[in-house]
């Protein structure tokens, strides 16, 4: 297994966070008491995406009401939801003249809709005070609380992600308070319930999966009817995280990414660096052209 103090191999290099949009990004995320994931989990493409004018909000707080055992965000108990965050976004958003937006969140099991009337309301906010911003949504699995997926499907989000982080094999130790199922029916239903919408999904390498396993969960998503994938190495936060079991070589994620076009993926994303929201523009464009030729 790999220690924190271990070379990592020559392709896992990310750029270091600088420059003049960095430190403006920064700072009115300061002055708006605004949350990332690209800080909170530590993202190695933060510089790169901070510098091209791009991140994904973290919505619900910073802490979550769930400890698995890749994430770098801290857990606990959470403090009350703030319901002037919404509109703290907005401005935010048209701050920055950002034309696609990613909002995730922490956990929030003790809320009782998990918090997805707060995504909803980003996603409305968003849209009167910017109407051209597209917004992607990555969602936790509200514990299988459909009404809650119906609240944020109803916003008219324009890419809805829920990510699997992993094969089934290991959730009990990736993912122990999720269920591999109920993540799989959360992606089929919002399949089902709005066709127009597209859905993602990714998954790390790294953990000690094998590779018909990987191939299994491919097969799983696309009967799932998932249309967008992101594939990335597993990089650990801190020594109380999971150790990395291998750095996967480029090599294998091409393989990967070709298995899942030859699926059915519309758009797949396959890289040591890629993360769930990394160019996330890019892949939903990719998905919209891909939609265009197939109705010519």
């Amino acid at each position: 297994m790999t220690s924190l103090r271990e070379r990592k191999p020559s392709w896992i290099r990310a750029q270091f966070p600088g420059g003049a949009r960095y430190g403006e990004i920064v700072q009115l995320l300061r002055e708006e008491t605004l949350n990332t994931v690209c800080q909170e989990a530590r993202c190695p493409n933060i510089g790169e995406c901070f510098n091209r004018g791009t991140a994904t909000f973290m919505i619900l707080g910073d802490t979550c009401t769930r400890a698995c055992g890749f994430c770098a965000v801290t857990s606990g108990r959470p403090s009350p939801i703030d319901w002037s965050e919404p509109q703290r976004l907005a401005e935010a958003v048209e701050r920055l003249n950002l034309a696609y937006v990613v909002i995730t969140s922490v956990n929030r099991d003790d809320a009782p809709d998990g918090g997805a009337q707060i995504f909803a309301s980003c996603i409305e906010l968003i849209r009167r005070q910017r109407p051209e911003t597209e917004v992607e949504v990555l969602i936790p699995d509200f514990e299988g609380n459909w009404d809650a997926l119906t609240t944020v499907l109803s916003a008219r989000p324009t890419v809805l992600n829920h990510n699997v982080e992993t094969v089934r094999r290991l959730y009990s130790r990736v993912r122990f308070q999720a269920r591999y199922e109920r993540s799989l029916e959360l992606l089929k239903r919002a399949s089902e319930w709005t066709p127009h919408v597209p859905t993602k999904t990714g998954f790390m390498l790294g953990l000690g999966e094998e590779r018909g396993e990987v191939s299994e969960l491919l097969e799983d998503l696309r009967a799932a009817e998932v249309e967008l994938l992101t594939v990335g190495q597993y990089l650990r936060p801190s020594a109380k995280h999971l150790p990395v079991v291998r750095y996967v070589p480029p090599e294998e994620f091409q393989s990967i990414k070709e298995e899942a076009l030859d699926l059915g993926f519309r758009h797949v994303e396959s890289g040591p660096m890629v993360r769930s929201s990394y160019h996330a523009d890019e892949q939903a464009r990719a998905a919209r052209l891909v939609d265009v030729q197939l109705h010519r």
